[in-house]
């Protein structure tokens, strides 16, 4: 259970929900990796939090490897990737800018509707945190749909990953370290497959645009 003031919480998502919406608007990769980490901090910063608050060691534990794991390994092999090749990997979008506004609002809108009502229940407390958790959650599908680049993708569902851990948090879902620490290990397993994977992709065909990736064959 958390043990964040409404408000807390409110503000904790607000830097979420607001760091995801950067990530469209943003036409470099490093900048997506780095609200990405920004993303990940505030989760860890929340876990601490309620680890002091309710004196549990395990929850402390898991607050330090996300911290770790998503906050400084991930994004440290993200920036590393694209420093290795020495390039800018596609950051752009399948739809444009206007275009893209307009989904995000609709799905922003979509979270905050009378079809979710029924949720409230989960977090009657929330001060609005709980709709704004689920506008994240679909932003984040959206940005995995919508990206043309293979890293922007990647970075998409380790952002899906944290709102879907933010959306937990806000409505006190209790869970044992065994399964936090699988999600963590998972994660970690799936980076440096990932990274391997997208390597292999771009010193083989030299792009990592998947809308180019269509015309492209082995000689």
């Amino acid at each position: 259970m958390h043990t964040l003031t409404p408000q807390s919480l409110f503000f904790f998502e607000t830097i979420i929900y607001a760091s995801v919406i950067f990530m469209f608007l943003s036409k470099k990769n490093f900048t997506a990796i780095f609200l990405y980490s920004i993303q990940s901090l505030v989760i860890a910063i929340a876990l601490f939090y309620s680890s002091f608050k309710i004196h549990s060691w395990s929850l402390m534990g898991i607050a330090i490897l996300v911290l770790l794991v998503k906050a400084v390994v991930a994004p440290y092999f993200f920036f590393w990737l694209v420093k290795k090749h020495r390039t800018q990997f596609s950051a752009s979008t399948f739809l444009n800018g206007p275009t893209t506004l307009i989904v995000l609002a609709l799905l922003t809108a979509f979270s905050y509707s009378s079809f979710w009502q029924s949720l409230t229940v989960l977090a009657p407390q929330s001060g609005g945190a709980l709709p704004l958790a689920l506008a994240v959650v679909f932003i984040s599908i959206f940005l995995v749909v919508d990206r043309r680049g293979v890293l922007s993708q990647m970075i998409g569902i380790l952002s899906l990953e944290n709102a879907i851990v933010s959306f937990t948090y806000i409505t006190g879902l209790e869970a044992s370290a065994g399964p936090q620490l699988g999600i963590l290990f998972d994660i970690s397993v799936w980076i440096g497959i990932a990274i391997v994977f997208a390597s292999m992709i771009y010193r083989h065909f030299g792009s990592l645009d998947t809308s180019e990736m269509k015309f492209l064959k082995e000689e």
